[in-house]
């Protein structure tokens, strides 16, 4: 014979004072990071929100673009949770990098295309991963870069998005390697030319100096 149910009156039962503000929050960011799969992602918001790591969580609410990106995968919101994650550790494991891109229930499968553009060990640099994804994003080399400033730079979303010139080469050099069929002079050109900008703006690139304002993305 089953046990009666247990009555508790209001009383007894106590809620944590924290907690309504905790559920407020975590609501927030559900809705702002729209994750694929919320229990997954869920179980990864609480594991950082307890160990005070960044969390998985997005800057805004992203409205998908005319870009190719596909349903469920890689946006750059998503990139800059994993550059905040990742960025401090410079070198990190792919299994590790597998473990972030899970919590943000992003494809496998599209990780597993961004590792097979460079002969990765069992180790990565992170920026390395960074230019992939913004080239996943992009498309073009150039419109890469953009994306690739918008995510790193310190400043508001909707402006200049400067970038450290030695930042920027880094990462131009590292994709235009991968793409193999840009000729060294042309590149070597092209990042004297950014230098000469950006030594006008205190070692910074800005979008501008690379892209026209009328530049559109397709």
């Amino acid at each position: 014979m089953p046990l009666p149910e247990t009555m508790f009156c209001a009383q007894q039962i106590k809620i944590p004072p924290e907690l309504p503000d905790i559920l407020k929050q975590f609501t927030k960011a559900a809705i702002r990071t729209q994750p694929h799969d919320v229990l997954q992602w869920a179980a990864a918001y609480f594991s950082a929100l307890s160990k005070g790591e960044p969390l998985p969580v997005k800057e805004r609410i992203e409205i998908p673009s005319a870009t190719g990106e596909i349903e469920g995968g890689l946006t750059p919101g998503l990139l800059k949770v994993l550059h905040k994650k990742l960025s401090p550790k410079g070198t990190v494991t792919v299994t590790e990098l597998k473990e972030k891109w899970k919590h943000l229930c992003l494809p496998e499968e599209q990780l597993k295309s961004i590792l097979q553009l460079d002969n990765f060990g069992e180790e990565v640099e992170w920026m390395k991963i960074l230019a992939l994804g913004c080239s996943v994003l992009g498309g073009s080399l150039l419109s890469s870069m953009k994306h690739a400033c918008e995510i790193l730079t310190s400043e508001p979303e909707g402006g200049a998005a400067p970038i450290p010139f030695e930042t920027f080469s880094f990462l131009y050099l590292y994709l235009a390697s991968i793409d193999g069929e840009i000729p060294e002079d042309e590149t070597e050109a092209f990042l004297h030319k950014i230098k000469e900008e950006a030594d006008k703006q205190s070692g910074m690139v800005l979008i501008r100096h690379f892209l026209p304002p009328t530049f559109i993305f397709y």
